[in-house]
């Protein structure tokens, strides 16, 4: 296989985004195919012994095993590397095999973890469960406040882990203030930022070294298949998150890969309107609803600093109702457009109850901290006419007496 026309990443660096989307990560056979190749292949073969002993030696570039590169995969990780603007990118297997990976790749028992205490359910069992199993400890905070960032430092504080916008709660991370204060004493900043993608919003612009993603979100963009990225530099990828990966398994499939590649020639586009969509039916919600949790709404405490780091404020956003979680389940029975799922990023509409789905596992009482309410609901507004989804939301808040 070729790289397109020869371009390396010295001119493919230089296209903007929309362009990248396209055109990154494009390697072509002899055939000369447009849409880039699947390769559905596990190992490969050799011209002679002694090539496959260069290769392995890192002292010849190609292919080994599909655990280490795939022709498919690495298109993918050149592409999602080109648009985030990271010297480098390995794809992992779902979003939370990519959070795990960025992790425990980098820290040993001792270590010291500084998290914002808003995430996903399973990212706060990875800080509060697993990584206390190793020695590991962790400090979760309040990410909003950028003082608790800084008196959560100890001696041996190794990384700062935050998502922006949170999961389901829509705290905003101040990017350019936690980053440079982990820069400043010595710490990895790893962002979770699957909610936005680059074509939102770009951490490593605002000093992150890490940035971690479930690419099974907006990347796909149409529920298919489980994927997930994390980028850093050249030599933090191969130096310090390749040994683990090599030797954990934690790879994408060729498949799954191919189809985040193809999601990616659409993704600013659906990004974009889904962001439009969602203010509409947002600034809708917000007369109807007692809490409205969306950054792209001046209402939103934290809207001047989401808009200074987003383009847009994404298809995401959360709110809540005042008589708990029948009242918020008796609305999800109610919709008829929208569906109930717990999935995000989709192309269709999805609602769900965050504190009996994405964060059943976590407690009540973490819940209560974290400011998932019994009430609350998180929605992914889609590619609907966004019309036809406000009709909807209005006839199931009437059923529910609002």
């Amino acid at each position: 296989m070729k790289k397109t026309t020869g371009l390396n990443r010295e001119i493919t660096s230089k296209w903007r985004p929309a362009t990248q989307a396209v055109r990154g990560g494009t390697w072509r056979s002899e055939h000369g195919e447009t849409s880039e190749a699947l390769f559905l292949t596990s190992g490969y073969t050799y011209d002679d012994a002694e090539t496959v002993a260069a290769r392995f030696a890192g002292e010849q570039q190609g292919m080994t095993y599909s655990r280490l590169q795939n022709p498919t995969v690495a298109m993918v990780e050149e592409r999602i590397a080109l648009m985030e603007g990271a010297e480098a990118c390995r794809m992992q297997a779902t979003g939370m095999a990519a959070m795990t990976t960025a992790l425990l790749c980098q820290l040993s028992q001792g270590d010291h973890v500084v998290a914002a205490r808003a995430a996903f359910g399973s990212c706060r069992w990875l800080t509060d469960s697993l990584l206390p199993r190793w020695g590991i400890t962790t400090t979760t905070i309040d990410a909003r406040d950028n003082d608790a960032w800084k008196a959560a430092i100890q001696p041996n504080t190794k990384v700062f882990f935050f998502e922006t916008p949170a999961n389901p709660t829509m705290d905003i991370v101040d990017m350019a203030y936690v980053c440079g204060l982990a820069k400043e004493h010595g710490i990895t900043t790893v962002v979770d930022n699957a909610f936005a993608t680059s074509v939102l919003q770009r951490p490593m612009d605002f000093g992150a070294d890490v940035v971690a993603y479930s690419a099974t979100k907006l990347m796909d963009g149409q529920g298919r298949v489980l994927a997930g990225a994390v980028c850093g530099s050249e030599k933090w990828i191969n130096d310090v998150l390749l040994p683990f990966q090599r030797n954990t398994g934690p790879n994408c499939s060729p498949f799954n890969a191919w189809v985040v590649h193809k999601g990616l020639e659409t993704l600013e586009l659906r990004a974009m309107r889904q962001s439009e969509n969602a203010l509409a039916v947002g600034k809708f919600l917000e007369g109807r609803v007692p809490k409205m949790l969306h950054p792209g709404l001046a209402s939103h405490p934290q809207h001047n600093l989401a808009m200074s780091q987003m383009k847009a404020c994404g298809p995401i956003f959360s709110f809540v109702l005042d008589g708990g979680r029948k009242q918020a389940m008796s609305l999800l029975n109610a919709l008829e457009l929208v569906d109930i799922s717990n999935n995000i990023g989709d192309s269709r509409s999805l609602c769900c109850h965050p504190a009996s789905t994405t964060h059943y596992s976590v407690s009540a009482e973490q819940r209560e901290i974290m400011g998932v309410e019994e009430g609350m609901l998180r929605i992914n507004i889609g590619l609907e006419d966004p019309q036809d989804l406000i009709e909807d939301l209005d006839q199931a808040l009437r059923k529910v007496g609002l």
